[in-house]
């Protein structure tokens, strides 16, 4: 079942043994993401950063990359320049690749206008849902895909619409991420308390999805 057995309960094995990947699993992947801006943006730029990497390679520099990027706020991020971007490139401490840097800077801007036209980039992107999560029944590993054809039709969008570095897998990704999805194994402890968060999460959203 492709499960990782610890401290008397089943995980999804993608987590493993390492402490920072478990308390990912345990605590983050899954949860909706509603009324939080900046979690919404933050996640868009890490996610655009894994493109081509493992996400515990980010996961590990997320502290760095929110200090770096100011707490995630788009509105700092959309005035930056050439000089931001020379800065970033000199960082070690998150993954120097130019291309994603100017991308995350464009993708800031494209964020706000987003946030104007639809009153939050939430409630933007949980309009391709109605508000409502998609609960799925996976029972192993290589039964979840790396994309759908609703992560097709969101990567569109944004592209459409300017964003950059987020295509299809980036975006089932961040819909794993956000809760958009539950991707957790039937068999994981988390699959059942999500489920419960969900459906808290939603019935309390002050947003007007839709």
């Amino acid at each position: 079942m492709n499960l990782y057995y610890s401290m008397d309960k089943l995980r999804c094995s993608w987590c493993g043994t390492d402490d920072l990947y478990r308390d990912y699993h345990d605590n983050e992947w899954g949860v909706p993401v509603f009324d939080n801006e900046k979690k919404h943006f933050e996640n868009l730029v890490l996610e655009s950063a894994q493109a081509g990497l493992s996400w515990i390679t980010i996961l590990k520099r997320r502290g760095n990359y929110r200090r770096a990027y100011k707490g995630f706020d788009p509105l700092t991020v959309a005035r930056w320049g050439e000089k931001e971007v020379l800065e970033l490139l000199d960082d070690s401490s998150i993954i120097r690749n130019r291309r994603k840097i100017e991308s995350s800077i464009n993708n800031a801007k494209r964020f706000l206008e987003v946030k104007e036209e639809f009153g939050s980039f939430s409630n933007y992107y949980w309009h391709f849902l109605d508000g409502v999560p998609i609960v799925n029944h996976w029972t192993n590993d290589s039964d979840i895909p790396a994309k759908t054809e609703l992560s097709e039709a969101i990567s569109k969008d944004m592209k459409e619409r300017g964003f950059s570095f987020l295509g299809p897998t980036v975006t089932y990704a961040n819909m794993q991420s956000i809760g958009m999805v539950n991707d957790h194994l039937v068999s994981c402890f988390r699959y059942e308390e999500i489920e419960n968060i969900s459906g808290h999460v939603f019935k309390n959203s002050n947003n007007d999805i839709g």
